[in-house]
């Protein structure tokens, strides 16, 4: 009865609706980016070539709210990634077990550079749609040259599309960013003596390191404005003023004044306006020394804000992980990244061969189901996208079939593309089974708007076939593959992840300290390596079958103190006068640090020892003292 109210329960999960809002300028825009090729096609005499230059417009699906110069980059390489899909898949088409084998490699390197560098969105997908997709086209690889430069062109377009934002708002999306951190830190200084406290500093951190990224992906070396360096220094700034607070005002029972919490949302207000009006703060009629000291450091964002860069007496520091050490600590038999590309690369073969082995009506569509149902990212999200690519596409091949029995033609052609990638676009963000309904029919319009249907019964049930296959394979080999590898490498990753923070907080309070640049400190790459992946490896194992989630929930604590420490132990890189620990603190802190890894390690309770006074660095003491307290129990039993 467990298992079936389980199971009842993971399928309703399936079908709910989220409450996200409608995106339509990516909507419309995406509709553009496939219509407009095969409307040139159209006017030149040539449907045929503007249906495949429409393949290109995929490309705009991988456009989200990243900076401009990330995106540049980004859709720079999807276009030319699509486009030698196409191409490689019309050379590889006559053989069926090298077709199926090359599946497998595009899927798990696809895969494996959407994790490393943690890029959202449907990562190795549409790379595969683009290969499989030639299988069901005329064989000919002579024309690989022509299909490969008519999608390079649609990805052209898309990219001019999708880039086009930059003309009129070059750092919107940085913009955003920096404000989303202010509007955070507003929440956490009103959290401060109520119950809401964790929850506000837990956010206002992940929100400070997600902020850190995107001014990192914003950052162009060869190319620096005065609005950049501006949103560099507002976010810099809200990092001292949190640690600021943290320190000195983290442990008081009573509220701050909500003036504060209003001078912080002024801020935002600013920015919003383009940082060309100035927002007047009120402060209480009586305050003590700490908050006019805080007053006074608010203030001086808004001289951020107003003041020439050149009269602002701070330095622009950034520090960048470059793309060898990105991928070197992916490219590791712990990492789950690499283990997902693995295991991703593996079954999506499996379908391949399954599909070109046997007599399969046009067979892609079964490692293409297989590949659009594993990208969930746990085995209950595969178990919903399962469901939801299922009925969706079943929903979406009878519209397809009905819509290619008529055999439209023309403009009409044209308009239903434009109108199932803006629907496309529209629900995806609501529910993926409600997104297949048009995705499905889009995809056989330009793949199969040549052919000619002779029994509209023999087409959709061909269909149906083959996605009940992909679905399955891709279900059966994320379950018996991954079902407990996340759960089992837990205690690795976070004995891993502690050593590592041990080894930076070593470089940063020792005499060794004094010969390291900023941006070239190794431990710290390291360390947000090994978080990250330990945050992968949580998220995965929650979404195992079975899992222990009472242990899981224990440990949440443990990793929470984990991120809090890393943010500190980051943000104090850039203040010069760090102390340097006499030799018995610094091993007696490192000793702590170790014992946690060993214990962790080896699945033992975490004996709590003493931890020396860390001097102007309370809040580091602290979040050791929390994390030993947090493995302080059995978890790992």
């Amino acid at each position: 009865m467990r298992n079936w109210s389980t199971f009842g329960t993971i399928t309703k999960q399936a079908f709910e609706i989220k409450k996200n809002p409608f995106p339509w300028k990516k909507a419309i825009c995406a509709g553009f980016c496939a219509a407009i090729p095969a409307l040139i096609g159209l006017l030149s005499g040539n449907l045929a070539y503007g249906m495949q230059a429409g393949i290109g417009g995929f490309t705009f699906l991988y456009v989200f709210n990243e900076p401009y110069a990330q995106r540049a980059k980004k859709l720079f390489w999807v276009m030319i990634g699509l486009s030698l899909s196409v191409g490689l898949g019309t050379m590889l088409a006559p053989y069926p077990w090298l077709f199926a084998l090359m599946v497998g490699v595009i899927g798990a390197v696809g895969t494996f550079i959407f994790g490393a560098l943690q890029i959202p969105g449907p990562a190795a997908v549409f790379f595969v749609l683009c290969f499989s997709m030639t299988s069901g086209m005329p064989i000919d690889p002579a024309l690989a040259p022509l299909r490969a430069s008519l999608v390079l062109l649609g990805g052209l377009l898309s990219w001019v599309i999708g880039m086009a934002g930059w003309l009129y708002q070059p750092h919107a999306p940085e913009m955003r960013a920096v404000k989303k951190v202010y509007s955070e830190l507003a929440c956490f200084l009103d959290s401060i003596g109520t119950a809401d406290y964790n929850q506000a500093r837990h956010r206002t951190v992940m929100q400070m390191r997600a902020t850190d990224d995107i001014l990192l992906a914003g950052y162009i070396s060869w190319r620096s404005t005065d609005l950049f360096n501006r949103l560099i220094l507002l976010n810099n700034h809200a990092n001292e003023i949190f640690i600021h607070v943290m320190e000195r005002f983290s442990e008081q029972s009573g509220k701050l004044p909500h003036e504060l919490a209003a001078a912080v949302r002024g801020i935002v207000h600013s920015i919003d306006h383009k940082m060309d009006t100035r927002f007047t703060f009120r402060q209480p009629d009586e305050m003590d020394e700490g908050i006019d000291r805080l007053f006074r450091k608010i203030f001086d964002a808004d001289a951020i804000l107003n003041e020439p860069v050149s009269k602002i007496n701070q330095d622009i520091k950034i520090f960048k992980r470059s793309l060898p050490t990105v991928f070197g600590g992916a490219f590791d038999k712990n990492s789950v990244v690499f283990l997902s590309a693995v295991r991703y690369g593996a079954i999506l073969t499996i379908a391949a061969i399954v599909a070109y082995s046997f007599d399969f009506y046009r067979s892609y569509w079964i490692p293409l189901s297989c590949a659009a149902v594993m990208l969930g990212s746990t085995i209950i999200s595969t178990f919903h996208r399962a469901i939801q690519r299922t009925l969706g596409t079943i929903i979406g091949i009878l519209a397809a079939s009905i819509v290619l029995s008529a055999n439209p033609q023309g403009i009409f052609i044209i308009l239903i593309i434009f109108s199932l990638t803006t629907l496309t676009e529209l629900y995806i963000v609501r529910n993926y089974a409600l997104a297949a309904m048009f995705i499905t029919p889009n995809a056989l319009l330009i793949a199969e708007s040549s052919t000619h249907l002779h029994k509209l019964s023999i087409f959709a049930t061909a269909r149906i076939t083959d996605v009940l296959i992909g679905c399955f394979i891709g279900l059966i080999g994320t379950y018996l593959t991954g079902r407990r590898s996340a759960s089992s490498r837990l205690p690795h990753a976070i004995a891993k992840t502690i050593r590592s923070q041990m080894q930076y907080f070593q470089v940063l309070f020792s005499a060794q300290s004094k010969g390291y640049s900023f941006g070239k400190i190794q431990a710290q790459s390291k360390m947000h390596t090994n978080f990250d992946n330990l945050k992968i490896i949580y998220t995965t194992a929650l979404g195992e079958i079975p899992n222990n989630k009472t242990a899981l929930a224990e440990l949440w604590p443990a990793i929470f103190s984990m991120e809090q420490l890393r943010f500190h132990l980051n943000a104090c890189l850039k203040i010069k006068d760090r102390p340097i620990l006499p030799d018995e603190s610094l091993a007696q802190i490192l000793f702590v640090f170790e014992s946690m890894a060993s214990a962790v390690e080896h699945k033992q309770s975490v004996v709590r020892k003493r931890i020396p006074k860390i001097t102007g660095f309370s809040k580091i003491q602290k979040e050791i003292a929390d994390l030993q307290n947090a493995l302080g129990e059995k978890q790992f039993n």
